[in-house]
């Protein structure tokens, strides 16, 4: 069964009237409060002024006309693909086709043999990318966390390489500073084969946090967003305000700030280079005021990054956005209601890049290996709801009822034999389904213990060559890999 790229749209939190007063509201927003910036983007600023931007530079203040934002928003591709190691299995973000993947910085894991907490380490980035490379519903792979171990100078090269090494899943990931960019671009051209080959069909992707909410251009990450877009790498646009704290605390307000945020980096990213492939990257979260710090398990986000879908399909651009995130500390019954509630929502939404769906805890600080297998779980059952209910005559078994006849059993009907492994879900083994007794007979195991064992069983297995020799050791040769 394929549960990956099918379509969402099923669930609109924003009415047709909404959308467009929510949209309306965003270029005003742009037009008479503005975007700020840190300093170090003149040329930037010169770049955009040249093209009609107003800038008040006394101000520190960068107004967008409306006519011309809903321009550039319009010269944005309306499908971006992003491609596995193999260049087969592609990811077609466009409309409203849904996937699920991995996200996050975190730097603390829980250890697969203590369920300790303890810091990440490049080898743990390895193994996650092992990991979920075998789990069949996570369908691309983020970078989810820093490898502590290692020096921040090392960080692009060996992150890239231990993520490229441990998955032939399409791998995004963040990078330092435009320098990183460019190794992270370079070690992944020698692994396509040619700089063309990658940017022909890219298997890397950059995400980049232009924007410091409410309404400010981050410097770094601004130039990096720039200088994936000059080179045609597909870049998600990430912004990510928190209702209550940096944006307004009502969920309309925050989706009006963000999706300003949004169309102001679109806008920059075309006027840089029109038509290249960007992803509409809102993230809307939520602050808990009474400890100012990050709800990511509550319901409203996932209520919310829905309605982002929505925004981003209104200007008819793909989008990224978040599910998944928790603030349990553990995999226990809380982060699961809080995932599967905001990956549900989400995906019924039909949100195209949905990251952080897999792994992530303690609303984002923390993954442990065995969430990654229990929310391969749920995101397949999220997909599932997507796939919905076929009805014509085979579906309908009039003939199998017939043969049947009142009183019979279907168990060992031909229909039966012919549809149980496609009509229902069957899951990666992590979910108990049998009686008290055998479940008693293999030791009583709760859900975190099944996944732990599981993780433990990927893990073992023999390594995939996934980078042949010797391009392994020409990328050796060249930067310091210290995996």
């Amino acid at each position: 069964m394929t549960l990956k790229g099918l379509a969402g749209g099923l669930y609109a939190p924003l009415s047709p009237n909404n959308i467009a007063t929510i949209h309306e509201a965003s270029l005003t927003i742009l037009e008479k409060i503005g975007m700020t910036y840190e300093s170090g983007l003149d040329e930037t600023l010169d770049m955009i002024e040249c093209e009609g931007v107003r800038i008040d530079r006394e101000k520190s203040r960068i107004y967008f006309d409306p006519d011309q934002v809903n321009a550039q928003a319009d010269l944005a591709p309306e499908q971006v693909l992003l491609y596995s190691r193999d260049g087969e299995d592609c990811l077609d973000l466009t409309r409203h086709r849904v996937y699920l993947g991995t996200g996050g910085a975190a730097v603390r894991i829980l250890d697969l043999e203590t369920g300790e907490a303890r810091p990440t380490t490049l080898k743990d980035l390895y193994q996650l990318a092992r990991l979920t490379d075998s789990l069949a519903n996570i369908h691309f792979f983020v970078r989810p966390c820093v490898p502590g171990d290692i020096p921040v100078t090392e960080f692009d090269t060996n992150g890239i390489f231990a993520c490229l090494k441990g998955t032939a899943k399409h791998v995004m990931s963040g990078v330092t500073n435009e320098e990183g960019f460019h190794k992270v671009l370079d070690i992944a051209a020698i692994v396509a084969g040619g700089m063309d080959k990658l940017i022909e069909k890219p298997f890397v992707s950059i995400i980049a946090s232009f924007a410091i909410s409410p309404l400010k251009f981050c410097t770094q990450s601004t130039l990096i967003m720039l200088e994936a877009v000059r080179n045609r790498i597909p870049v998600a646009l990430s912004a990510a305000p928190m209702a209550g704290s940096t944006a307004p605390v009502t969920m309309a307000g925050t989706l009006a700030q963000l999706h300003a945020e949004q169309l102001a980096g679109i806008a920059v990213c075309q006027l840089t280079n029109p038509g290249a492939p960007v992803l509409y990257g809102g993230i809307p979260g939520r602050a808990n005021l009474r400890s100012l710090g990050y709800m990511g398990g509550a319901v409203e986000c996932g209520m919310m990054n829905a309605a982002i879908h929505q925004l981003a399909h209104h200007i008819k651009v793909p989008n990224y956005n978040s599910s998944g995130l928790t603030d349990s500390k553990i995999p226990d019954a809380q982060a699961s209601w809080e995932k599967a509630l905001t990956t549900v929502l989400a995906a019924m939404g039909g949100s195209n890049y949905i990251h952080h769906a897999a792994g992530m805890l303690e609303s984002m600080l923390t993954v442990a290996y065995e969430q990654y297998v229990i929310d391969d779980e749920i995101i397949g059952m999220s997909c599932k709801v997507l796939d919905g209910i076929p009805v014509d005559a085979e579906h309908l078994a009039l003939e199998a009822i017939d043969e049947v006849g009142p009183g019979g059993s279907f168990i060992m009907s031909p229909h039966t034999m012919t549809h149980m492994r496609q009509e229902y879900y069957g899951g990666n083994g992590v979910s108990d389904q049998d009686s008290r007794e055998k479940w008693s007979e293999k030791g009583s195991l709760d859900t975190r213990t099944r996944a732990r064992k599981m993780a433990q069983k990927i893990l073992a297995e023999e390594e995939k060559v996934l980078i042949p020799p010797e391009v392994e050791m020409a990328i050796r040769e060249k930067y310091n890999i210290l995996l």
